[in-house]
């Protein structure tokens, strides 16, 4: 680009930002660039700057099936009875689904670990810290499915209409 259309340029945008600067006035809660005659007396002008107004958000109308609790105390929105027991039984499927796989692999790694003395590996054969390393961390895995087998249980108790637990 050439330097005198650049010029040309940066000229036109400051004379566009100068025009587009007009008097504001704020009359209580509202700003305004045009006052009548009658909001004259209580409109205050506004110098030394320009003045940003952000607008409240809206209310939003509720979704369909979903109510909407009235002034009893609660804001949170009502959802149907139906609507609920249909997430509680796809809570309930997912939960069963991975208890069934933290209880496989519990069984696969109790064969692994067969009692704190699992088979040694090839290069655990010379280094012997390696087999102990690698027992270390087949007990913590262990005791970590352990734990997360007793959180998925006890989130399927909490769950209503757990009669009996898998």
């Amino acid at each position: 680009m050439k330097p005198t259309l650049l010029i040309l340029w940066l000229t036109a945008g400051t004379m566009l930002g100068a025009s587009a600067q007009e008097r504001i006035y704020r009359c209580g809660n509202e700003y305004t660039n045009t006052v009548t005659d009658a909001q004259a007396k209580t409109c205050k002008l506004i110098s030394g700057g320009n003045v940003t107004v952000v607008q409240g958000p809206k209310a939003a109308a509720p979704a369909p099936g979903v109510k909407v609790a009235a002034a009893s105390g609660g804001s949170a929105p009502r959802i149907d009875n139906a609507d609920q027991r249909s997430k509680d039984s796809d809570a309930r499927l997912i939960l069963e689904a991975e208890l069934k796989k933290a209880e496989a692999r519990q069984i696969e790694l109790t064969k692994e670990y067969n009692n704190g003395e699992p088979e040694k590996l090839g290069p655990e054969t010379r280094n012997h810290q390696k087999y102990l390393d690698r027992v270390a961390e087949l007990k913590a895995a262990l005791a970590r499915n352990e734990s997360d087998i007793a959180g998925i249980r006890r989130e399927l108790g909490r769950l209503p209409g757990s009669g009996s637990k898998p």
